[in-house]
């Protein structure tokens, strides 16, 4: 039978916020140049009222995971949390007109707002962020729709949402109610230092109801502390189904089993990393949900991120689809 949804994400619903300004703009705000910040919610608010021009687009690692796949044709749902503010309307209306599905309402009177990222781009093309993760990091138990993650093929989880208990709650009940309706689950490792801070939760997750995990070299290393890579793919495809390692210019591991696939990639002059990683995912989700081989899947992933970082911003500016059928992957 047929699901509603190919691949559903859970992760933070930050919306990017973006403006140009003039380094006197920058300064005259005290906003530090080049760099991100993460700041409280004064600060947020008074930021986002000087912002002039602003353009707003919804964001987030899975989020904007969960796109890039939406813009390859897969069916997709997205499960974050959104106050019943002017951006959190704005996320939730923009995410539909994508053609991802947003199950969750914007809360009524929330405590918090909506989670931003506000970007300065300066003459000189440097971004400056600030940003304020709001009510996007309560996601909890009550916001995971088992009606949602039953109709699923594959759940993808954010591993930033760890950092607190309703999160860790969230995705034991989800990574569950996959398993139990036949879905694979999987995550995101997020960053090193994340990793640092839940290593032990981590490592039960990935050994226990996760089927694969993403990853970078980095943070896998930091999850099987070790300084080899072998010794860190080895462990991990022992704990658990499938491993995959993005590796910068050299390429990605993927492990399964007793198999191993080294996948390079076609070097790309680097204009903006930022979203590589998260494009990267939603190009070998792609192939996994379509079926292909392991090594097609590195493959697609490359080009997805290698897309991305040819430009400023963190979601593809051409067709995916379009460079996959050109290179007679589809």
């Amino acid at each position: 039978m047929t699901k509603s949804y190919q691949v559903v994400g859970i992760g933070n619903a930050v919306s990017d916020v973006i403006a140009t300004t003039s380094d006197a703009f920058l300064m005259e705000n005290s906003v530090e140049k080049g760099i991100m910040q993460l700041i409280d919610q004064p600060r947020a608010e008074a930021l986002f009222s000087a912002m002039a021009a602003r353009t707003e687009t919804p964001g987030g690692s899975v989020a904007n995971t969960i796109s890039g796949l939406g813009s390859l044709g897969v069916r997709t749902a997205f499960i974050g949390r959104v106050a019943d503010d002017e951006l959190g309307l704005s996320y939730a209306a923009a995410m539909a007109e994508e053609g991802t599905d947003f199950p969750n309402l914007p809360v009524e009177n929330a405590s918090l707002p909506t989670s931003r990222s506000m970007i300065f781009v300066s003459p000189d093309g440097e971004r400056s962020m600030n940003t304020y993760l709001g009510i996007s990091s309560d996601v909890g138990p009550v916001d995971v729709s088992e009606d949602v993650v039953s109709k699923c093929e594959v759940l993808f989880l954010e591993g930033y949402l760890f950092d607190k208990d309703p999160g860790k709650a969230a995705f034991r009940k989800a990574a569950e109610q996959a398993r139990l309706s036949g879905a694979r689950a999987g995550i995101s490792l997020s960053d090193p230092f994340c990793v640092d801070r839940h290593r032990v939760d981590f490592r039960a997750l990935v050994a226990g109801p996760l089927d694969f995990f993403l990853c970078n070299e980095e943070e896998l290393k930091s999850l099987y502390q070790t300084e080899g890579l072998a010794e860190a793919l080895a462990l991990g495809a022992a704990d658990c189904d499938l491993v995959v390692c993005t590796r910068s210019s050299e390429g990605v591991s993927i492990c399964q089993g007793d198999s191993r696939w080294d996948v390079p990639v076609v070097p790309v002059i680097p204009v903006d990393a930022t979203g590589a990683g998260d494009q990267f995912a939603a190009g070998f989700i792609y192939g996994l949900v379509q079926g292909f081989e392991m090594k097609t899947c590195g493959e697609i992933g490359g080009i997805a991120a290698g897309e991305v970082i040819g430009h400023i911003g963190p979601r593809p500016a051409t067709s995916i689809l379009t460079m996959l059928k050109a290179q007679g992957i589809c």
